[in-house]
């Protein structure tokens, strides 16, 4: 078994972090997912009136579970979680960057 070196275990949490970032926004705010949210909406109501609303609609309650979902990932199937977080974590970047250089 190889020991990770010292950069390793800290890269990945950054680039998981990243990641969740990533796919609270791609969840919650990308028009490409916009025909689910509006048809969770339909079927449950309002944020105010449904809890799963609710949920797709909080970044905080959102990034619970991604991060969840990508530590589990990571942990099981660490190559392909890899090969998922890291175009995540990139596009991510890419989108934090274009907010802040762009002014």
């Amino acid at each position: 078994m190889r020991t990770k070196d010292r950069t390793e275990v800290p890269m990945a949490l950054l680039v998981d972090g990243l990641a969740t970032y990533r796919l609270v926004k791609l969840v919650r705010d990308d028009r490409i997912t916009e025909p689910a949210r509006e048809a969770v909406e339909a079927r449950h109501g309002t944020p105010e009136q449904s809890k799963i609303t609710y949920l797709l609609n909080c970044p905080w309650c959102l990034s619970i579970y991604a991060g969840a979902a990508l530590t589990l990932a990571r942990r099981r199937w660490p190559v392909a979680t890899s090969l998922v977080a890291r175009p995540l974590a990139l596009s991510a970047l890419t989108g934090l960057a274009t907010v802040h250089l762009e002014r």
